[in-house]
């Protein structure tokens, strides 16, 4: 129903998928290793499937990747599956909930909000460069260099060290598509190894210079002595570096392009009309940076869209398809900068919810108020064209003119 490699579905995927959610609840696609993923389109299904305890990130619980249908773990692939190993997204409990708690432990309110004043003077010292030049890309010349430097500044990674952990994630996202070359593999693969050493190295460094940062926080025993081992600690790390900036790299790219496309909405964050925070929780729902998230079926009797999913059935929930349901959002397929709905499933939900959302949500706030106070008369310079990808769903530059 929906061809994931279509250049014209990859550039604004939204007609097609408001299309399909309006036709079915749910439809099937036959995956490139003989496996068939499920694909739920509606936000009721969506939304209760991400906290359904039924469903699992990986099928190892309860059954092997033979007993689904899975061939067997490529080989030369080891060093992306090493970094993977353990990472939050791929654990179910007790691994995940183990590994959660020192991370959730950095991500407290209180945490959060004490770094509002480095996060905002990140955003003024990068945006004084493109607010007097005129023209500049969102993406290349502020959006990755705050995301990446919000992150490093919280994990206590040197700056020096930021432009080769973007270059790493970029390769290492492409697994995450639905649809992977060789050639991406490969990349992937290598970016996977030099990312593995570099870490490595960093917590060494940190176990003997300890840090007030999440690294060092990670190195460290618990109350109860039990620690970390350093495989978990480097999943940990990829996780957070990758994500903590791809998505709102993305969220505000997308989130932009919205604003300046949708008459009267940028003028109505400048004027004061509506706040920056309520602005966000639309930026994340019209146009959100991740398009899909995966789960495996681990019991018998599962039902999701009006069909009975049995053990090891793989399932698909397309974000970006239940946040234009017009079952819960009237007028889904407007951006309306006031509509301040925070219900949208931008971040996930359940145990596997982004624990990063509240940085995000900061960040994205402080950046758009950032770029009024600069650059009130902001606007597109050229037409934004999309990557080549629908997983993690971004734009390749944004030409801005202050």
């Amino acid at each position: 129903m929906i061809d994931f490699t279509d250049g014209d579905f990859l550039q604004d995927p939204y007609p097609t998928l408001n299309r399909v959610r309006e036709e079915t609840p749910l439809f099937s696609k036959v995956d490139e290793d003989g496996t068939v993923r499920w694909f739920l389109t509606r936000y009721d299904d969506v939304f209760k499937a991400l906290r359904d305890r039924r469903l699992g990130r990986v099928p190892e619980p309860v059954m092997t990747r033979a007993e689904v249908g899975l061939p067997p773990l490529r080989p030369e692939w080891k060093p992306y599956y090493d970094l993977e190993r353990w990472s939050l997204l791929m654990l179910e409990p007790p691994d995940h909930r183990r590994l959660r708690q020192p991370v959730f432990r950095a991500f407290t309110p209180k945490r959060i909000e004490g770094l509002r004043p480095d996060i905002t003077r990140l955003a003024e010292r990068l945006l004084s460069n493109p607010a007097s030049a005129g023209t500049f890309d969102l993406l290349g010349d502020f959006a990755r260099p705050f995301s990446v430097g919000v992150i490093a500044g919280l994990l206590g990674v040197p700056s020096e060290a930021e432009r080769l952990f973007l270059d790493w994630s970029h390769r290492i996202v492409k697994m995450y598509e639905l649809h992977t070359t060789e050639e991406q593999a490969a990349a992937a693969v290598r970016a996977s190894e030099e990312f593995d050493r570099w870490c490595r190295e960093l917590i060494e460094a940190k176990r003997e210079d300890p840090g007030d940062d999440l690294v060092t926080a990670l190195c460290m025993p618990d109350d109860e002595g039990d620690a970390l081992s350093d495989d978990e600690i480097v999943s940990t790390i990829v996780l957070l570096l990758n994500a903590g900036h791809e998505a709102t790299v993305n969220a505000l790219g997308n989130g932009t392009v919205a604003l300046l496309s949708t008459e009267g909405a940028w003028d109505a964050l400048s004027d004061g009309v509506v706040e920056p925070a309520v602005v966000v929780e639309e930026m994340i729902r019209y146009d959100p940076p991740l398009q899909l998230f995966e789960r495996w079926v681990l019991a018998d009797d599962v039902s999701y869209g009006g069909r009975s999913f049995s053990r090891g059935e793989k399932i698909a929930l397309l974000f970006g398809s239940a946040n234009r349901d017009p079952r819960h959002f009237p007028s889904p397929d407007d951006f309306i900068v006031g509509r301040g709905d925070a219900s949208h499933v931008t971040f996930g939900g359940g145990i596997h919810s982004c624990i990063g959302a509240p940085l995000a949500r900061m960040e994205l706030s402080i950046a758009i108020t950032q770029m009024v106070e600069t650059m009130p008369a902001l606007h597109l310079a050229a037409a934004p064209v999309r990557d080549e990808a629908f997983v993690i769903h971004g734009y390749g530059a944004v030409q801005l003119e202050a």
